[in-house]
């Protein structure tokens, strides 16, 4: 199979391709680099059935050009702006960089007729449910975020082309996904920060906010072994049962760098920023019953990505 990933050089993206080329697979991987970082895939130059184009997604020509030279078979699509925080003050970062990438890729594929597509949504399309465990049928799907809103229309969109153009689509929401090559988020701020000044540790909000937080192999198995499905759009929620605190990170932060006695200096809210959700949970019942389950709690996730990443 000829894959194309879009937003290879990102932190899942890349884990993905390491997959993908273990399965005996051809690779073409496109990114900007707005997110993602040429370290991330800089150990591939020079690899049997891996190709890279550096382009701006949000280029519809250039991006059907690629296309229509390297012929993909199976579409994985991973580019965003998955940093909630930056778009907060710029909500046309999310339309360009989540939203119309995902347009012009199913444009693409209408035009050049390929057929598989994985999506990679998000929880935050479900918004504030104020904890309660949320499942793929949940009706009230209010995003709190812009990066959650473009997601969601993402969603509706693949929908539409897939009707329309019967494709056979996997779409995955998953939580806070961590691991090696991390590139931003709460464990690569608290690391940041502590290497910087070991003094004290600032945590946006209370302290209190809790969520899943998902090891990166976890995922990229769960995506290697869902990715055949029949016409139309499969829907999972996929993450971990365990939740982990903002508090709890920081502890384990602090424990695998060898620092004790840090002062936690909280900013107070419930939330770390506006559209932060505080408290989320999934209804992950589909997906189980389908036979697959994440290896590592969240917990676990934390202090694995912690040792990765210091």
């Amino acid at each position: 199979m000829k894959a194309l990933v879009a937003g290879g050089a990102g932190f899942i993206g890349s884990h993905l391709i390491d997959a993908l080329l273990k399965e005996g697979h051809e690779v073409v991987c496109i990114d900007n680099f707005f997110i993602g970082t040429r370290a991330n895939i800089q150990y591939l130059k020079g690899v049997d059935n891996f190709r890279f184009y550096e382009q701006d997604l949000t280029k519809f020509d250039k991006i059907l050009n690629i296309f229509e030279k390297e012929k993909p078979e199976y579409i994985f699509h991973l580019a965003a702006n998955s940093d909630i925080q930056a778009s907060a003050e710029n909500p046309m970062i999310e339309y360009q960089n989540t939203y119309s990438t995902t347009f012009n890729l199913l444009e693409c594929m209408r035009r050049t007729n390929v057929k598989k597509l994985f999506f990679a949504s998000t929880s935050a399309v479900y918004g504030e449910q104020m904890g309660a465990e949320v499942s793929e049928e949940a009706v009230a799907l209010k995003p709190i975020s812009y990066y959650g809103g473009a997601k969601l229309g993402s969603e509706a969109m693949i929908s539409a082309f897939a009707y329309m153009n019967d494709m056979e689509v996997l779409v995955f929401r998953f939580p806070n996904v961590i691991g090696p090559r991390l590139t931003h988020g709460v464990i690569f701020d608290f690391v940041k920060r502590l290497k910087a000044d070991p003094s004290h540790l600032r945590i946006l909000g209370d302290g209190t906010q809790s969520k899943p937080y998902m090891h990166v192999l976890d995922l990229v198995g769960a995506i290697m072994r869902f990715k055949d499905v029949p016409a139309g759009v499969s829907l999972y929620n996929v993450g971990v049962e365990s939740q982990t605190s903002v508090t709890r990170i920081a502890e384990i932060v602090c424990e695998k760098m060898g620092l004790s006695g840090i002062p936690f200096e909280y900013t107070g809210g419930r939330g770390g920023w506006k559209g932060d959700v505080p408290v989320f949970a999934y209804d992950l019942g589909k997906i189980h019953a389908a036979g697959w389950q994440a290896e590592m709690s969240s917990d676990e996730a934390v202090a694995k990505t912690v040792e990765a990443v210091i």
